[in-house]
């Protein structure tokens, strides 16, 4: 699992300003969401997240941009460990990212969940993992989930748009099958334009046909953390 965390204000300071990567580091489980003080979290977080989101990565700016630090965000934080532990157990393949009191899950074909080429319907393999997936986000129903549709560069821009944006609705359809409440679900689609790998390769454009989910507190639990910081 990877593990990364806004370090420090200044650091913060500096990613507003550059959006660069080095504001972000692994950490202990401790430390996480802790960094950012709860008086000016959430305005500075969103200001991270609208620019770390801007067509370059914009499940980390959604987390980001959700922080609420402090003790409470160490508290979120402690939450979100364990939820991203049961996910890499139940999800070997998916690639499970820690970031600060969130958590982005990337599913590509190696993780089990693709689609059949110009098709987005959720099914075999695909439908098996999401199944284990939503046992999860049942276990932790206190948060909100944004699904994200990705493409490669194969084929015309548009119709990759469009396509993202089927197979992103596609997954969160199908959460809702499944039980999962429509109210915690957010639905975003982005077709070719933020790759993850080098489009000129095979094994690059099958990192680049992916799903990416971010799991972040709902006020409900932002508000439990911040009693238990009270306290």
């Amino acid at each position: 699992m990877k593990k990364l965390i806004v370090c420090s204000l200044s650091a913060i300071i500096i990613l507003a300003s550059f959006s660069s990567c080095t504001a972000v580091k692994n950490t202990n489980k401790k430390q996480r969401g802790a960094a950012v003080g709860a008086a000016g979290g959430a305005v500075i977080g969103g200001v991270i997240g609208n620019n770390v989101g801007n067509k370059k990565n914009t499940a980390l700016g959604a987390i980001i941009g959700a922080v609420v630090g402090g003790v409470a965000g160490g508290y979120i934080g402690d939450r979100m460990d364990r939820q991203a532990e049961r996910i890499e157990e139940e999800i070997p393949g998916a690639e499970v990212t820690r970031v600060g009191e969130g958590i982005n899950v990337t599913f590509n074909e190696d993780a089990g969940v693709y689609f059949d080429t110009n098709k987005a319907t959720v099914k075999g393999t695909s439908a098996t993992t999401l199944d284990r997936l939503i046992g999860i986000l049942k276990e932790y129903p206190d948060t909100n989930i944004l699904v994200e549709g990705h493409t490669d560069s194969a084929g015309a821009e548009e119709y990759n748009y469009n396509l993202s944006r089927q197979r992103a609705q596609s997954v969160t359809n199908y959460l809702v099958s499944k039980g999962i409440s429509s109210g915690r679900l957010t639905t975003n689609w982005y077709g070719e334009t933020q790759p993850k790998a080098d489009n000129g390769t095979a094994a690059g454009k099958a990192k680049n046909r992916r799903v990416e989910l971010v799991i972040v507190a709902n006020e409900k639990l932002k508000q439990e953390a911040l009693g238990k910081a009270k306290q």
